[in-house]
């Protein structure tokens, strides 16, 4: 299973990642928001667009590993997701993602 964890940065915004509860890897990170309000509507934008695979965007990195960006419906990134060593591993989590951010619990840790 996954989870929600909101944090609070030094510099007072706030962030959420989606964990997997099982080896603690993050998953997908977002962006920094200036309220927590912000950042919650982020996670329920994630909730929301996490099922539709056509709100991925598969990418290849720099330094030559593959990653995913999830998009809102108006295109906005809404998270990142962590590097991997192969477009398999990619795409497993792309669908962990799919499977259980609609569903997976908000921890507050900010």
């Amino acid at each position: 299973m996954a989870k929600f964890e909101i944090r609070k940065s030094a510099g007072g915004t706030f962030y959420f990642r989606l964990v997997s509860t099982g080896n603690y890897k993050v998953i997908l990170s977002s962006q920094q928001y200036k309220t927590k309000g912000g950042c919650e509507t982020g996670i329920d934008s994630v909730k929301a667009n996490a099922p539709f695979d056509s709100r991925y965007e598969r990418l290849y990195a720099a330094n030559g590993e593959y990653y995913f960006t999830l998009k809102a419906g108006n295109g906005e990134v809404i998270g990142t997701s962590e590097t991997y060593v192969s477009s398999t591993s990619r795409d497993e989590g792309i669908e962990l993602v799919k499977e259980q951010a609609p569903t997976a619990q908000v921890t507050d840790l900010s």
